[in-house]
């Protein structure tokens, strides 16, 4: 799938000076043969994306049929808390975790409490604002609902698992009592409230925090569904790490809409900010080797998912790390064939995914917009 058709490629040969971003005033040496999508000069205001006009309140007819096909992938994909059994989970931490497995997943969760909040604040404060696509903002309020409900699960999972009131007290406030946690919440509300960076760069860097800064704990808790531990939270972990895909996903596409984007060595620099960070946050949450699973294997498994990211955002790999757990890449095959296709069937006889190609198709425009898409 082209995701750039709605927009034409720009490319630009460098003159040679340092490439200077005006917003935030960073120098980066140019090769002067080198070339990249989006070099170009362009006023934020006028990106087809972010241009201000009354289409925003008119949803028909579809302008980025790629954005709305996203869009209805994520409808079709709803779920509630409430769809979580943790019935057999509370035997499994009591009596087949140790002290370190459950220290691990305890900080994990705690992080996961908090995350969520964030990714809706940035996306109500300021990514709901600055995107003008009637498309964008759909998929942009649906995600707003799904955070919530990822919120609601990992608040009941502490309460399902952690007894001691002042240790729970004390994991819902991670944000303020757990440093490697708060470096990472520091980290994404510094994007938030960053005046001075572009939409593109701060697109890459809400991307890395779902993509890169849960990549560690989603693969904590797969290992723990490898061992047939704890079904009522490894299977609200295949929900919200799925979800968490999508939103990924998401903003590659939209990235790839942007005509004027970052330079690749300023993707570099904030996707390897992010990995530092998340790395830190595991080797503190991970201080002892668990059986198949330790802080150095989880180190390399974040860049690997790092170097997926940047091939993704049209960039080369920083690491070329190998993945070193072969239980992710079997749930990553797994992802992709039984498990989104057997929810989506489930919703799809209501008519979730249905709807919106009738209509495309009463309107003519049906040859553009296939929800069969593969991204």
């Amino acid at each position: 799938m082209d995701v750039t058709k709605n927009s034409e490629p720009a490319t630009a040969p460098c003159n040679g000076a340092p490439y200077k971003n005006a917003e935030n005033g960073h120098e980066l040496p140019i090769d002067p043969q080198m070339r990249f999508v989006g070099d170009i000069y362009l006023d934020e205001r006028d990106e087809p994306l972010l241009k201000q006009s009354h289409r925003r309140f008119v949803l028909f007819p579809i302008q980025f049929h790629e954005i709305w096909d996203m869009y209805k992938k994520a409808e079709a994909s709803f779920w509630t808390a409430e769809e979580i059994d943790l019935s057999r989970d509370w035997a499994d931490w009591e009596a087949k975790l140790n002290d370190n497995e459950r220290h691990f997943i305890s900080h994990v969760l705690a992080f996961f409490a908090a995350s969520d909040g964030i990714v809706n604040e940035n996306l109500v404060e300021r990514f709901s604002g600055e995107v003008q696509a009637a498309e964008a903002r759909c998929f942009y309020g649906f995600q707003i609902m799904m955070e919530n409900i990822h919120s609601e699960t990992y608040s009941l999972l502490i309460n399902s698992y952690i007894a001691d009131p002042d240790q729970r007290t004390f994991l819902f406030n991670a944000m303020d009592t757990v440093p490697c946690i708060r470096k990472k919440a520091d980290w994404a509300m510094r994007w938030i409230s960053d005046k001075r960076s572009s939409f593109g760069e701060r697109l890459i860097a809400f991307a890395a925090v779902e993509g890169i800064f849960f990549s560690g704990s989603f693969c904590s808790i797969f290992w723990l569904k490898k061992r047939g531990l704890m079904p009522g939270l490894t299977f609200s972990n295949e929900l919200i790490s799925r979800d968490e895909g999508l939103h990924t996903d998401f903003a590659c596409l939209l990235f790839h809409h942007l005509q004027k984007r970052p330079h690749p060595d300023v993707v570099k620099r904030i996707i390897s900010e992010a990995v530092l960070i998340e790395q830190e946050f595991i080797t503190d949450a991970l201080p002892v080797a668990l059986i198949g699973i330790n802080a150095e294997l989880m180190s390399r498994y974040i860049e690997f998912v790092a170097d997926r990211l940047l091939v993704a955002l049209d960039c080369p790999k920083a690491y070329n790390a190998k993945n070193p757990f072969d239980f992710m890449d079997l749930i990553s095959l797994q992802g992709k064939t039984n498990f989104f296709e057997r929810r989506v069937s489930e919703y799809s006889k209501a008519g979730v995914k249905t709807t919106a190609s009738k209509q495309q198709e009463q309107n003519g425009s049906a040859a553009n917009f296939s929800m069969e898409e593969e991204f």
